[in-house]
């Protein structure tokens, strides 16, 4: 039984086989790469409009010394490579090409301004379907457009800007280029004006509301100081000095009012005249006789004495204790005040400092006014370019070349991919399990008759040497019981099976054995094809079973062929009926009897099932399948459409092989008898 593998075994891919099919599809690839070659060719040189490109190159200066030192309104650019991306941004931005438009009059160039351009053919063909043709372009449009031509670089490590202009006119170019960089310097400038006008503006609106608050903080020390007693730090350590010496006095008055207190006490408490005497401490009371007038008397003044100091020092304590209070009150009052004045003057002198600073400032601003440095210079103005720099044809050829290079790879990549056709017999046998016993080359010959006449000619030649190792292989097939007769079919017409039943047949013929070729398609009848100017028998195959007719009658036998034909005959009977009936077999049984070998070359499987029904008299089936052309798919269902009848294919032929081709694909030489006799008879090949 054949083994039919399914589709789509291993998706490695083969390299080699890459390469071979890239290489076997070099002509693909050289037809695109030249048409597109040719298409660059003719854009480059008759469709692209000649662009220019001017440029003109700005320095930053960040060396210069600063005229003004006022932060945020006339400080220069330090370098930073924020800065320089920032200035980049600058030349491109959309506020700096507008004033190029209106200081170049670009709305008015129909380069920029569509509008002024004749309308395209895209236009016109709206126009036709009723929409309106844009006669007008905005100015951003025009804008939109200059921003489109400009490029500007940054020198890498350098602070120079390279403006870039490209233009149809190489003058214009150079113009706007120009323009664009000395616009860039006046806006420099422009920038610093306003900004020095805006801060002068505020530094005077400031300087006299600074004025204002200056004035009012001395006029609130002046009044503080006519409000108020006189204070001064040195009066105010004087009463501090003083309260403290009061304070120190009531401490000693405090010690004296106690003493004097204590001895009014003791005076008091004493009630016999030896106590008195010790309590009093008296020289003339201790003179007087104790008990007497005259030491009562005595006794009694110096305790009023007593009283009396004890009183004075109560008073003087409290005399003491109410300068203190007033004291303590009249330096809290001063130290008030002269925080309070100490206050107002500070608040006054930092008004004083802020108002001359700013005043500083506004002399300087207003004095700087006007001689504003822009932070750039123009290193050098365009010069009118004389070389388009586009189109670039060097570069558009070779992309050409490289697209069409491309384009032909993926063309022949696509090829391969869609490409379902057995290119070697190894390939077929591992595909179908069944042997290949013959590789045909293709024939020469463009009429059927030409490639009879060149099989009967070119007998040395490699299609018939290929054709003989057919024959060796089929004979040997089976030692034992060689196949006597054989069925020469295919899958789908045009695959080459006719050639090679008659190819074949010849092949026997010339070792001596006498053959029977039969046309086994009744309904297509193309054998005839190959003896058309040797006449045909107006009897055939139909007329020899239907009985009108006997075998000798209806055989051809081309006298230069030594071949006996029996051709199809068109019949309103059935085909597939007329193999099954009796009067086919005992034919063949006839056949048997009188030639050693009978060839019958039958319809394609796919198409009608006389193939299969005619294999049932038969001893072994050759399949065609055309190389590079009939697909697995194909194959592998007539295969098992066989396998359906229990009918086993003996063996295959690759038939139609292009020898030209297989060397591109590096098979020439390789594989199988062809390719042993590839070179064999080269020059009988070619006709």
């Amino acid at each position: 039984m054949a083994d039919v593998r399914a589709d789509g075994g291993d998706d490695a891919i083969d390299l080699a086989q890459l390469v071979q099919s890239l290489r076997a599809g070099w002509r693909v690839i050289a037809a695109v790469t030249v048409l597109m070659i040719g298409l660059g060719l003719i854009y480059a040189y008759g469709l692209a409009t000649p662009i220019y490109t001017a440029q003109s190159v700005v320095v930053l200066d960040t060396r210069k010394n600063q005229v003004v030192d006022l932060q945020g309104v006339m400080s220069g650019i330090t370098g930073d490579s924020d800065e320089l991306n920032t200035e980049v941004e600058v030349l491109r931005s959309r506020g700096l090409a507008e004033k190029v438009v209106d200081e170049t009059n670009l709305a008015a160039d129909p380069e920029f301004n569509t509008a002024l351009r004749p309308p395209s053919l895209r236009a016109r063909l709206k126009w036709l379907f009723g929409a309106q043709i844009q006669t007008e372009t905005s100015k951003a449009g025009v804008v939109d457009a200059l921003l489109d031509h400009l490029s500007v670089r940054n020198v890498p490590s350098s602070y120079v800007f390279e403006i870039a202009v490209q233009s149809q006119d190489p003058q214009k170019a150079a113009m706007i280029a120009d323009a664009i960089a000395k616009r860039y310097i006046l806006n420099q400038i422009e920038v610093k004006f306003d900004a020095t006008e805006q801060a002068t503006a505020w530094l005077t609106n400031r300087v006299a509301e600074l004025k204002s608050d200056l004035e009012a903080a001395e006029e609130k020390v002046k009044s503080f100081n006519s409000a108020t007693t006189l204070v001064s730090p040195e009066m105010l350590a004087s009463l501090e000095v003083q309260l403290k010496d009061i304070r120190e006095r009531i401490e000693q008055g405090k010690a004296q009012e106690v003493a004097a207190q204590t001895r009014v006490a003791a005076l008091k408490a004493a009630d016999t005249p030896e106590a008195r005497l010790a309590a009093a401490q008296d020289a003339q009371l201790i003179r007087q006789e104790p008990g007497g007038a005259e030491f009562d008397a005595r006794f009694a003044q110096v305790l009023a004495r007593a009283e009396l100091d004890a009183a004075r020092a109560t008073d003087q304590r409290s005399a003491l204790e109410r300068s203190q209070e007033t004291l303590g009150r009249q330096i809290a009052k001063q130290g008030d005040d002269m925080i309070q004045l100490q206050q107002l003057t500070r608040e006054a002198e930092a008004s004083r400092t802020l108002y001359e600073y700013f005043l500083g400032r506004l002399k300087e601003t207003s004095a700087q006014q006007g001689i504003q440095q822009a932070d750039s210079r123009v290193l050098s103005m365009a010069v009118i370019p004389s070389i388009p720099t586009a189109p670039r044809k060097s570069l558009i050829i070779a992309m050409c070349v490289a697209l069409g290079m491309f384009a032909g790879v993926g063309l022949v990549l696509v090829r391969e991919a869609l490409n379902s056709g057995f290119r070697t017999a190894r390939q077929l046998e591992e595909e179908t399990g069944v042997a290949v016993m013959g590789q045909i080359p293709v024939i020469p010959g463009k009429e059927r008759a030409e490639i009879l006449a060149y099989l009967a000619s070119k007998t040395s030649s490699a299609a018939v040497e290929a054709v003989r190792n057919l024959r060796t292989s089929v004979l040997l097939s089976n030692v034992d019981h060689p196949p006597q007769v054989i069925v020469s079919t295919s899958s789908i017409p045009g695959e080459g099976k006719t050639t090679n039943s008659l190819a074949l047949a010849m092949n026997l013929v010339g070792i001596g054995k006498s053959v029977l070729l039969i046309e086994g398609d009744i309904r297509r009848n193309t054998l005839g094809q190959y003896f058309s100017a040797q006449g045909q028998k107006t009897k055939g195959l139909v007329s020899v079973l239907s009985g009108e007719a006997t075998l000798e009658e209806a055989i051809l036998r081309p006298a230069e062929l030594g071949i006996s034909v029996i051709m199809g005959e068109r019949s309103a009977i059935n085909a597939a009926d007329l193999f099954m009936s009796d009067a086919w077999h005992e034919f063949i049984r006839k056949a048997r009897s009188l030639y050693d070998y009978i060839i019958i070359d039958t319809p394609p499987v796919l198409v009608v099932p006389d193939a299969r029904i005619i294999a049932q008299v038969a001893d072994a089936v050759l399949f065609s399948v055309k190389w590079n052309a009939t697909s697995h798919g194909q194959v592998a269902e007539a295969l098992q459409m066989f396998e359906t009848v229990q009918q086993r294919v003996a063996g295959l032929i690759l038939s139609q092989i292009d020898g030209e081709q297989m060397k591109r694909y590096g098979y020439g030489g390789k594989y199988g008898s062809y390719g042993a006799y590839s070179g064999y008879g080269a020059k009988y090949y070619k006709g």
